[in-house]
């Protein structure tokens, strides 16, 4: 894996998360983020369809949106 330093979250102490990474190999997007927990959160992702075991959803703010249009090109 190559992965490529996008960019954390500017208004995270001490600088360790939300972060993005984009995989040099694969062309996929990596995302640490924030494990959602809320039941109500779930429930209304749910409704869509079922969260695999093997996949997770996380939750990254809004004003991180700009890191994301760097990956996309």
């Amino acid at each position: 894996m190559a992965l490529r330093f996008i960019g954390v979250d500017p208004n995270t102490p001490d600088t360790g998360s939300p972060t993005i990474w984009v995989d040099e190999e694969d062309d996929c997007i990596v995302i640490q983020g924030w494990r959602i927990t809320d039941e109500a959160t779930l429930s209304e992702i749910r409704a869509t369809g079922p969260i695999p075991d093997h996949e997770t959803v996380l939750k990254i703010p809004r004003r991180m949106a700009p890191f994301l249009r760097e990956v996309s090109g």
